[in-house]
C-alpha cells in the first residue's frame, strides 16, 4: 500500500476510531476525577501478550478487589496470583505487586508521571512507561507496540521486511496527534486490530517480530497449572504429581521458588 500524507493518515485513523473504536473498554473510561494511572498500569501489564477479551473480566475483578495502589501493595503476592490465575505469564502479577509496593514506599502512593520514573517500576519497560504516560496524563510521548507496528508497516513500509522500531518510531513521531495523544494511541490500537483481522499481521515484517511459542504442553502452561493448584491449597510434591504427571514438574517448581512466585517448606509448596 502506498504511503499517505500525515493529514490523510490521521484522518483515516481517527475516522475509524470515531465509527468503530472500542470506546467502552473499562480502562478507557475515566473516573470522576480523570484517568487513574494505577488502573492504566494494571491494564497495560495485563494486556501484554494477552487478548483484550480475556483481560476485560480480569481487569474489572482486579480493580474491584484492589481499587488503589495502596490496596494492592498491602496484600500478599499469593492473593494477587490467585486473582491473576487464568491470564498467564504470572511474572506480570509479581511485577505489578512489586511496582505497587515501590509506588507506596518511594512515591508516597502517587503514581509517577515521567517515563524515567515509571521505568524504575518492575515490569515497566520504555514502551509500557510511555503508554502509561499517554493514557494517564495525555502526554505526547512516542512509543511502539505490536498493533502500532502493524499500522505503520501497512501504511508506510509496503513490501519492506525487517522494518526496525527506529524506522517506525520516526513515523510515529511525524504523525502524532499532539492535541490528544491519548485518543490517538487508542485509535491506533483499534485500527491495528482491524488490520490484523482483515489484511493479516503486518508486524510479522518487523525486525523485532518473534513468533510466540506453542502454549499447549509447554513449561509455561505447567507453571500456570502449578500456581492455579497452589491457589486452591498448599500441596506436597506427591499431591502435585497426581495431577501433573510430567517429568519437568520438579524443574518447574524449582524455577517458581527461585523467582519468588511460590514458597517451599520441606516437601510442601504454597503461594
Amino acid at each position: 500500500m502506498a504511503a499517505c500524507s500525515t493529514l490523510t493518515f490521521q484522518h483515516l485513523i481517527l475516522d475509524y476510531y470515531d465509527h468503530y473504536g472500542r470506546h467502552d473498554l473499562p480502562w478507557r473510561l475515566p473516573d470522576a476525577d480523570g484517568f487513574d494511572p494505577y488502573k492504566v498500569m494494571v491494564s497495560e501489564l495485563m494486556l501484554q501478550q494477552t487478548q483484550v477479551s480475556r483481560v476485560i473480566p480480569k481487569f474489572e475483578q482486579f480493580v474491584t478487589v484492589f481499587p488503589t495502589v495502596a490496596d494492592l501493595a498491602a496484600v500478599q503476592l499469593g492473593d494477587v496470583l490467585k486473582l491473576w490465575s487464568g491470564l498467564g505469564y504470572n511474572r506480570r502479577a509479581q511485577y505489578l505487586h512489586r511496582a505497587a509496593q515501590i509506588i507506596v514506599t518511594d512515591f508516597s502512593s502517587v503514581m509517577p508521571s515521567t517515563i524515567e520514573a515509571l521505568r524504575t517500576l518492575p515490569g515497566v519497560g520504555v514502551n509500557t512507561a510511555a503508554a502509561i504516560a499517554a493514557y494517564s496524563y495525555n502526554q505526547p510521548v512516542i512509543f511502539v507496540e505490536t498493533n502500532i507496528r502493524s499500522v505503520y508497516i501497512h501504511h508506510f513500509f509496503a513490501g519492506a521486511n525487517n522494518v526496525t522500531d527506529a524506522e517506525i518510531l520516526a513515523k510515529v513521531a511525524a504523525t502524532l496527534d499532539v492535541t490528544n495523544p491519548r485518543c490517538w494511541y487508542w485509535a491506533l490500537m483499534d485500527y491495528g486490530t482491524y488490520l490484523k483481522n482483515t489484511t493479516g499481521n503486518a508486524a510479522r515484517r518487523s525486525a523485532s517480530y518473534s513468533r510466540q511459542s506453542v502454549f499447549a504442553g509447554s513449561r509455561r502452561q505447567m507453571r500456570g497449572q502449578v500456581i492455579k493448584l497452589l491457589g486452591q491449597k498448599p500441596q506436597s510434591l506427591t499431591q502435585l504429581r497426581t495431577v501433573l504427571a510430567d517429568e519437568r514438574l520438579t524443574e518447574v517448581l524449582q524455577s517458581l521458588v527461585a523467582e519468588g512466585l511460590i514458597n517451599q517448606e520441606a516437601d510442601n509448596y504454597h503461594l
